[in-house]
């Protein structure tokens, strides 16, 4: 019986040279003149970037699926029938926004599998197989609810309440994706562990001069949709005393959030992300306007006292503006941890690199807060220069993008060979959506 040649042993440099010009053409899906990106979801440049992923999974040995929500996954299958390690993040962007904001999780995650495919199991024999996620619509800024994939996926979100999402156009989900091929009919491969890598999209790493950010919890939050009803008037011979001018009272509450967190400094995060005003003519007083509100903080009782000062503003400024206004909590979460001993070994894993890490809280949402309430999931950071995100100017140095692979591939290396599968996902005590 003749034996096969032995395998060429890994050029690491070779191979991070590999990834970072698989991230340059992947960052021309949707490139802006300013150096960003446009990839909303289900739009062309998204559905561009898609195929292409497809491709590159394809040539690495992957098999690629969809989900009924579109969810993209690269399956690499070591133990038939064995469920799956699920590493990724999304490729969706905002309207102009940073090339690493989600892609780079994504596009570390199939380097990540590629390096470990390549190994044969030789440093870890394998337990489970794996699975590289391109989750879709993460990002909300075309469809809400934000990551909306993850949600279908982990049964958070009904399928055809996502699928009936809208856009600004009218253009629902499932009629964006119906001739893109990328809508399955399964429910996508069995999870039982995940991980993600991120930007950390604020700057207490680079500050700190950490390479690694060990996700330990999410902040708390509150997110609401409120609608301000006044009424349509002329907007020049209507007497100033007679309107109901909603977009003043909109105003006023966009005032009324920053103020607040004024009066919790570094504790509480505010913001009004978008504000629809009708008939949004020059000539009219608008009689409706719309806004998107939330309120974050990493203590409970801080996010719980502000949302009742706000409660109170409500009824300020529906007497000061002669308007009603229409509060929804669309979601609500308390503060969220992630499983202790995925931070654990994830320290273990950098420590084993020589990369200095530490414990971070993430403001932002991301799909394995998701995934964590369902499987053991860890969650790691890599530096934002400047803090920088959603904003063409994003950018992370090459040496820390490559730092944050290597950890990555360890962790999933690892969790390919059974760690952490006996952790218990975590369910928080309070969470609405």
């Amino acid at each position: 019986m003749t034996s096969s040649p032995p395998r060429p042993p890994r050029d690491p440099a070779a191979d991070d040279a590999r990834f970072l010009r698989d991230f340059e053409t992947m960052s021309s899906f949707g490139a802006t003149p300013s150096g960003g990106v446009d990839r909303q979801a289900a739009s062309d440049a998204d559905n561009a970037q898609r195929r292409w992923f497809a491709g590159l999974l394809e040539e690495n040995g992957l098999r690629v699926v969809y989900d009924r929500v579109g969810n993209q996954f690269g399956l690499l299958e070591r133990v038939p029938g064995a469920p799956y390690v699920v590493v990724g993040s999304h490729m969706d962007s905002q309207p102009t926004a940073g090339r690493y904001d989600g892609a780079y999780g994504v596009l570390a995650a199939a380097h990540a599998v590629f390096r470990i495919a390549a190994e044969d199991g030789a440093e870890a024999p394998p337990v489970h197989n794996l699975a590289v996620v391109n989750w879709f619509n993460e990002e909300g800024s075309r469809f809400t609810p934000s990551m909306m994939g993850s949600a279908v996926y982990t049964g958070k979100l009904p399928l055809e309440t996502a699928l009936a999402a809208s856009d600004s156009s009218g253009t629902t989900v499932a009629e964006a994706l119906a001739p893109t091929g990328f809508l399955g009919d399964g429910d996508g491969p069995e999870a039982v562990l995940c991980a993600e890598i991120h930007i950390e999209q604020g700057r207490l790493l680079e500050n700190s001069g950490t390479t690694i950010g060990l996700v330990g919890a999410s902040w708390a939050a509150s997110k609401y949709e409120i609608t301000v009803h006044g009424e349509q008037a002329h907007s020049g011979a209507t007497a100033m005393e007679d309107r109901r001018d909603a977009l003043v009272g909109a105003s006023m509450l966009v005032v009324a959030a920053r103020e607040l967190a004024d009066r919790f400094p570094g504790v509480l995060h505010t913001a009004v992300g978008r504000l629809d005003v009708y008939p949004n003519s020059p000539v009219v007083v608008p009689s409706r306007a719309t806004l998107l509100l939330d309120l974050r903080s990493p203590d409970e009782a801080v996010l719980a006292e502000a949302d009742e000062l706000l409660l109170a503003e409500v009824a300020r400024v529906e007497a000061a503006a002669n308007v009603t206004v229409e509060r929804t909590l669309s979601h609500s979460w308390g503060v969220n941890p992630y499983q202790p001993e995925g931070v654990e070994l994830a320290r273990a894993s950098a420590e084993r690199l020589g990369l200095r890490s530490g414990e971070i809280m993430t403001v932002a949402g991301h799909d394995s807060i998701n995934m964590k309430e369902r499987v053991p999931t860890v969650m790691l950071f890599v530096p934002s220069a400047g803090g920088v995100s959603h904003n063409e100017g994003e950018y992370t140095e090459d040496a820390d993008l490559l730092a944050g692979l290597a950890v990555l591939t360890d962790v999933t290396r690892r969790l390919g060979a059974g760690e952490l599968e006996n952790a218990a996902p975590h369910v928080p005590g309070r969470n609405r959506a």
